[in-house]
C-alpha cells in the first residue's frame, strides 16, 4: 500500500498524487523546500538535454473546437470569387469568407479583420497552413494533438516535455493546464499514461464558467482560477512536515521492499511538491500586484468579454516567468461553427485576439519570447464549403496553426492548402512532425526521448515524426 496522510483532505491530496485535482496542505517550512531543491534524485530535477534548445518552455493556447483557418489566417481570393459554386455536383456549396483579409508586418503574412491586435506581431509569428491530422472527429483528433494518438492511451505532449527536461522550480509544477475541458479525452489531454504520474499537469481552474453563474454558484474567480483545499486549519505547518517525514519513511521503506514501485516513487514525490507549492501558489495567482496598464492591456475588467482569458495569459505569463516548463490554456469560448459562423466566430476572436496579443508583447518586452515557445492551435481546422448555408464543417484535411518566440522562425508562412483551403498540397505537416518539431525546439531528440513500457521503448511520436527545419531560426 500507499501510505497518506490521515486527515479530512486525504481525497485531494490522493487526487494530486495521481496527477489529478487541486492542492491540499497550506504553508510551507522552507528547510523542506531547500531540502527538495537540492534532491538531485528526483523526478522533476533538471535534465541535460540532447543538444541546445531553443525554447526553455512552452505556452499552448489551445482553441478547442476546430478554428476556421480560411477566415482567419489562409487568404483563398478563388473561394470569394467561386462563391455559391458546388465542391462537386450536387454537393454542398463554396462558402466565401464575409471577413477582409489584409498582409501586415514587413513579412507581409494575411489576418483577417477579426485579429487585429494579433496581426500587429505578424513578424515575430510562423504560420504553418499545411497541417492534417487523422480525423475529422473532435475527440479524437484532440486527443491526438495533445497525445499523438487518438486509438490508445497515451503520455501528453506536456508530460513528455516534463519528464524530458525536468522543471525550473522545485516549488511549482512542471505541467499546469489552466481551464482544460472536461469533453474531448478529458484528463488523458493531459494525462501521463505510463510515464510516472509526477509528470501529469496539475489541473487549475473549471472550464467556461461565465463570472454571472460563477457567482450564482459562489465560485470565486478572484484572483485567478480556483484553486480548492489550499488551506489546513487542523495542523501548522511543522506538524504536516512531521506527519510528511513519517509517510515519506514509511512509504520509502515499502519502496525499499519492492525496489520498483512508480506509484509509490511518484507518490512520494507529489507529497511533498504538494507541501512546497502552499508557499507559492496563491501569490502566483494573486494578480492584484500587476498594474492597471497591465491588466488593461490584456482586457482584463469586470464585465469585459476578454476578461476570462485575459487572466488566463496573464497567469501564463506569470507562470513561465516562475519556472513552469509547460503551461496550457484553453480558450473560454470554443470554435465550432457549424451555424451563424460570422457572428460566433466574431465573439471567438474578440474574446481571444487581444489576451493573446498582449501575452506575446508582455513576454517579448521581458526578453522571454526568445526562450519561450508559444503555440496556437486546434485540433483542425473547417471546410470551404457552407454547412446549414451559414457555417463550416470540420477539416482535418488542411488547417493553419502558428506558433510564435522559442527558436520559430517569425514572420514565416509555411505549407499551403489549394486554393479553396481544403487540402494540404504543399509541405503537408502532420501531428507527429509538429510534435517532433516542438521537441526539437526544447532541446530534445524525439526519436531519443523515449520511455520502457511493456517490453517496447514508446515516444510521443511512436515510429513517425521529421522535424520541420524550415521554420526554425
Amino acid at each position: 500500500m500507499i501510505f497518506e496522510p490521515a486527515h479530512p483532505r486525504r481525497a485531494a491530496l490522493k487526487s494530486l498524487a495521481s496527477g489529478f485535482g487541486y492542492l491540499a496542505f497550506a504553508g510551507l517550512a522552507q528547510d523542506a523546500a531547500a531540502r527538495a531543491a537540492n534532491d538531485s534524485d528526483s523526478e522533476l530535477a533538471p535534465k541535460p538535454t540532447h543538444f541546445a534548445p531553443t525554447a526553455k518552455r512552452v505556452i499552448f493556447l489551445c482553441m478547442n473546437g476546430g478554428p476556421s483557418h480560411v477566415d482567419l489566417f489562409d487568404y483563398k481570393p478563388r473561394l470569394s470569387k467561386n462563391s455559391g459554386n458546388d465542391v462537386s455536383k450536387g454537393g454542398p456549396k463554396l462558402l466565401p469568407s464575409p471577413f477582409e483579409f489584409s498582409q501586415h508586418g514587413d513579412s507581409g503574412l494575411w489576418f483577417s479583420e477579426v485579429c487585429p491586435n494579433l496581426a500587429r506581431h505578424a513578424d515575430d509569428i510562423c504560420m504553418i497552413h499545411s497541417m492534417q491530422t487523422d480525423l475529422p472527429n473532435h475527440s479524437q483528433a484532440f486527443i491526438q494533438l495533445h497525445t499523438g494518438s487518438f486509438q490508445f492511451t497515451r503520455p501528453s505532449m506536456g508530460a513528455w516535455t516534463v519528464y524530458g527536461l525536468g522543471t525550473e522550480n522545485t516549488d511549482l509544477p512542471g505541467f499546469i493546464t489552466l481551464n482544460p475541458p472536461a469533453d474531448n479525452g478529458g484528463a488523458r489531454n493531459y494525462g501521463t499514461s505510463f510515464l510516472p504520474s509526477i509528470f501529469q499537469a496539475t489541473k487549475i481552474g473549471t472550464n467556461q464558467i461565465p463570472g454571472f453563474y460563477a457567482k450564482l454558484m459562489g465560485i470565486d474567480q478572484e484572483p485567478g482560477p480556483p484553486l480548492k483545499n489550499i488551506s489546513n486549519s487542523r495542523l501548522s505547518p511543522s506538524q504536516q512536515r512531521q506527519q510528511l517525514d513519517l509517510i515519506r519513511e514509511l512509504n520509502a521503506s515499502k519502496l525499499k521492499r519492492d525496489i520498483h514501485h512508480p506509484e509509490i516513487e511518484g507518490a512520494i514525490e507529489s507529497f511533498e511538491l504538494a507541501f512546497r507549492m502552499q508557499h507559492s501558489v496563491p501569490a502566483l495567482l494573486d494578480l492584484k500586484p500587476e498594474s492597471p496598464a497591465m491588466l488593461k492591456s490584456y482586457g482584463i475588467g469586470s464585465g469585459l468579454p476578454t476578461d476570462r482569458f485575459g487572466r488566463q495569459c496573464l497567469l501564463a505569463r506569470r507562470m513561465a516567468e516562475a519556472g513552469v516548463r509547460f503551461i496550457e490554456l484553453t480558450a473560454p469560448v470554443g470554435w465550432d461553427h457549424h451555424f451563424l459562423l460570422k457572428d460566433n466566430l466574431t465573439e471567438s476572436c474578440v474574446a481571444t485576439d487581444q489576451p493573446v496579443a498582449a501575452l506575446l508583447a508582455d513576454l517579448k518586452q521581458r526578453g522571454m519570447l526568445k526562450d519561450t515557445l508559444v503555440i496556437w492551435a486546434g485540433e483542425f481546422g473547417r471546410t470551404p464549403y457552407a454547412q446549414s448555408g451559414t457555417g463550416r464543417d470540420h477539416n482535418n484535411k488542411g488547417f493553419t496553426i502558428w506558433m510564435a518566440g522559442g527558436g520559430v522562425r517569425g514572420g514565416t508562412s509555411y505549407g499551403s492548402t489549394d486554393d479553396f483551403g481544403h487540402k494540404a498540397v504543399e509541405n503537408p505537416v502532420s501531428i507527429h512532425d509538429w510534435h517532433a518539431t516542438i521537441l526539437h525546439l526544447l532541446g530534445l531528440d524525439h526519436k531519443r526521448l523515449t520511455f520502457n513500457y511493456a517490453g517496447r521503448d514508446f515516444r510521443l511520436t511512436d515510429v513517425y515524426g521529421e522535424v520541420v527545419n524550415e521554420i526554425i531560426a
